[in-house]
């Protein structure tokens, strides 16, 4: 019996000293039925010697070039080359278990399912922390997955709130393995980063699970998340991030409206709204500007129409305490507020 291939799709761009990890991680997996697809987003440092050493010993991995246009272009490049009958991504700075192949394909075959789902671990460098996404291992289909997954790739609605930090767990694109057919058929592809800001995994699984019929999600921390990497995208101050993030609401506004989602669709992207004040004050945090001008930033924000809207709607009751606080100064439009509560989770973090 011919055995399925799977497409592992492994964008680079600088990553050279967790690179070895994560392609050891790969090569090493149980199942070998495998094409390891490298777009190097021409790296400036020695990601790509290091792809060639892999790629000369190893002729499952493939490497390709292509000018620096950002993740998700990489990604796309890739899907448009992968010919596996599951596609599996890996970030260059993560890796992930040697049986993550073998067992979520197993699960995949066993349950029929579109996509089956993992938890993951988040390493610090000197310590790791589990990330916990469901208790047990659950199947969700026909409208559940869109009810109970898709609408989450949106925002958070009711009791959810009460856990704000968990808003985006189950976006990523890693820690998932996907049927080809519902991404191909459908020709689903990633939105440019360079025009939304980030959250191109959380659009890419909004439309993929539009079309799942059947999810399977097993409580196994196959994946693992580095959190160390200082170089990452996501630890760099972004000075229009605030415009992308608009535009990314747009486009889910545009989604909502065009595929007629209910309201909880609609309240969940106002929830987002109003959730994304954390990130962007975090980021203009980073700016590279006065205290006056950081408070001005994010008073701006506070008293734009978008966010006043989105605040009216915005139950406190469902936060912590601590959240309560910080998304009390938003709906206030106390700006000195937010810009104190934002420098204290700048030192949590920091710790």
């Amino acid at each position: 019996m011919k055995q399925p291939l799977i497409s592992i799709i492994v964008p680079v761009y600088n990553t050279a000293p967790y690179l070895e990890k994560c392609l050891d991680s790969l090569v090493g997996q149980t199942y070998t039925n495998l094409e390891i697809l490298c777009v190097d987003d021409e790296s400036q440092d020695n990601s790509v010697e290091i792809l060639q050493r892999y790629a000369a010993r190893d002729m499952r991995v493939q490497v390709f070039s292509k000018k620096n246009e950002g993740v998700s272009l990489s990604r796309n490049f890739a899907l448009e080359r992968a010919r596996g009958e599951y596609i599996l991504f890996v970030d260059s700075d993560d890796w992930i278990e040697p049986e993550t192949c073998e067992e979520s394909l197993r699960l995949a075959e066993e349950h029929q399912a579109d996509i089956i789902m993992w938890s993951y671990m988040r390493e610090f460098g000197t310590h790791a922390s589990a990330k916990i996404i469901f208790r047990g291992d659950q199947c969700f289909q026909g409208a559940q997955v869109q009810q109970k997954l898709q609408r989450r790739m949106i925002g958070l609605v009711g009791e959810e709130l009460c856990a704000p930090e968990n808003a985006d767990a189950l976006c990523p694109i890693w820690g998932k393995l996907y049927r080809a057919d519902v991404i191909q058929k459908n020709q689903i592809r990633f939105y440019d980063i360079r025009e939304i800001g980030t959250y191109e995994d959380g659009l890419f699984n909004l439309t993929v699970f539009g079309y799942a019929r059947k999810v399977w999600f097993t409580e196994k921390y196959w994946s693992h998340y580095r959190k160390d990497n200082q170089s990452s995208i996501t630890k760099q101050y972004k000075a229009d991030l605030t415009d992308r993030w608009q535009r990314l609401f747009e486009i889910m506004d545009v989604y909502i409206a065009s595929n007629n989602l209910g309201q909880e669709y609609r309240l969940a992207l106002q929830n987002r709204i109003c959730l994304s004040m954390i990130g962007l004050a975090l980021n203009i945090l980073a700016a590279p500007v006065s205290w006056y001008q950081r408070v001005q930033k994010i008073a701006d924000l506070l008293n734009s129409e978008r966010y006043k809207n989105a605040y009216q709607k915005l139950e406190i009751k469902w936060f912590p305490l601590h959240w309560k606080a910080f998304f009390l100064c938003c709906k206030c439009r106390f700006a000195w507020g937010v810009y104190g509560l934002a420098c204290c989770m700048q030192k949590m973090i920091g710790r």
